[in-house]
């Protein structure tokens, strides 16, 4: 007997009855597998096990196969291994408007994974990330045929769409906003101690994102210790900022005299001794209060729409011929920021392989002298072309 889920649940507590499984899926491989797995929810386990230590690429992954497998099973009554190219088209339309409402999408907001009004979605997927979606399945097909447990990729027969040049960058803020941006932190009110602490951390947040260019990630997951001073080539003490970025590569983002005056502030706001020590464990942002936790991915981005929507606000009373340049700050987020020192390290002329290397699209090596004197040019480089002018 044919048995249905009516209900999805989390990937991480899901259990499957021996008809879902996909241990008789039809599109099982009949050779030599290279993993243990020997049923659907297994083999999908041990392709996201690769990427477990990578936060964000981990929960993308997992976000999208788990949609994959529950729609499989709740929707269709067939397991993932026995999903044909037909099946995927279907499940292309579906991410568009995830249908039934009440049994696909969360009600109202976001709920965590164990309570019980969790869905799998938050609402019908743009056209951006329904592409998104099928390029990170065609991954996990590609994989388990590879692993030797699909004998095929239902995906790879899907029209493969030409390559087109990579788009310009327009997810940035020109000067004369990003200046809103700023005198709108400057006039955020500090009369108690709570305001304070408020007004130097968004300042010393959008800092770190503009001078540094850090992904919100790498603030979230670097500490003030890594910054460190050395003398460069010419005796002159330079700080800098090493960085753990995606993918685990660290780089050297040079901390310019302004970054430095800024952690100061910011560090005798919050009673911490200068400078900070080396390998001292302070998050490079911190809640308000006294805790001395580290701020989540998603406080931090909280933090950064807080400050966007209300530069926004203040833009729209000066009239309706704001109103589109308002609406810009209300869609920018802490990438924006990152995308904005690009583009203006670039308006002024600091060379691209600079900005490369600050912004960590390249390996970091600090052995060789040769490289350490071009570490100098681009600290010396970025501290006279790009400062951020509080």
């Amino acid at each position: 007997m044919k048995t249905t889920l009516i209900a999805p649940r989390p990937l991480d507590v899901l259990e499957l009855p021996d008809d879902l499984d996909g241990r008789n899926g039809v599109n099982r491989a009949n050779g030599r597998r290279q993993i243990a797995a020997d049923d659907d929810l297994a083999a999908v386990r041990a392709w996201l096990a690769r990427v477990i230590d990578t936060r964000t690429t981990f929960e993308n992954y997992r976000k999208e196969a788990e949609r994959l497998l529950l729609w499989s099973i709740v929707q269709l009554g067939k397991p993932l291994s026995s999903l044909t190219h037909e099946d995927l088209l279907v499940y292309q339309r579906f991410l568009a408007d995830p249908q039934p409402r009440g049994r696909w999408v969360a009600a109202g907001r976001k709920f965590p994974r164990e309570d019980a009004r969790w869905r799998p979605f938050n609402g019908p997927l743009a056209a951006s990330s329904q592409r998104q979606a099928m390029v990170i399945l065609n991954a996990l097909f590609s994989w388990l045929v590879s692993a030797g447990y699909l004998a095929g990729n239902p995906l790879s027969l899907s029209r493969q769409r030409a390559r087109r040049p990579a788009p310009r960058v327009t997810r940035f803020l020109e000067r004369d906003l990003w200046q809103e941006v700023k005198v709108y932190i400057d006039s955020l009110p500090r009369e108690t101690d709570r305001e304070r602490e408020r007004y130097w951390r968004a300042r010393w947040l959008f800092t770190l994102l503009y001078l540094a260019g850090l992904r919100i990630s790498e603030v979230s997951g670097n500490t003030m210790g890594r910054f460190f001073c050395r003398r460069d080539t010419d005796g002159h003490e330079r700080w800098w900022l090493e960085v753990t970025g995606k993918g685990h590569k660290d780089r050297l983002v040079p901390a310019s005299t302004e970054m430095m005056v800024e952690l100061g502030r910011y560090r005798r706001e919050r009673g911490l001794p200068l400078p900070p020590a080396p390998h001292e464990d302070t998050p490079l942002v911190l809640p308000l209060g006294k805790s001395m936790q580290p701020l989540t991915r998603a406080a931090l981005h909280t933090i950064v729409k807080g400050i966007f929507a209300g530069a926004a606000e203040k833009l729209r009373l000066r009239g309706e011929e704001y109103a589109a340049r308002a609406a810009q700050l209300e869609r920018a987020s802490a990438h924006w920021l990152r995308h904005s020192a690009a583009s203006h390290m670039a308006d002024g002329d600091v060379d691209l392989r600079l900005i490369r290397d600050n912004l960590g699209h390249a390996s970091l090596t600090t052995t060789s002298l040769y490289l350490h004197a071009d570490d100098d040019l681009r600290h010396r480089e970025t501290e006279e072309k790009h400062r951020i002018d509080w």
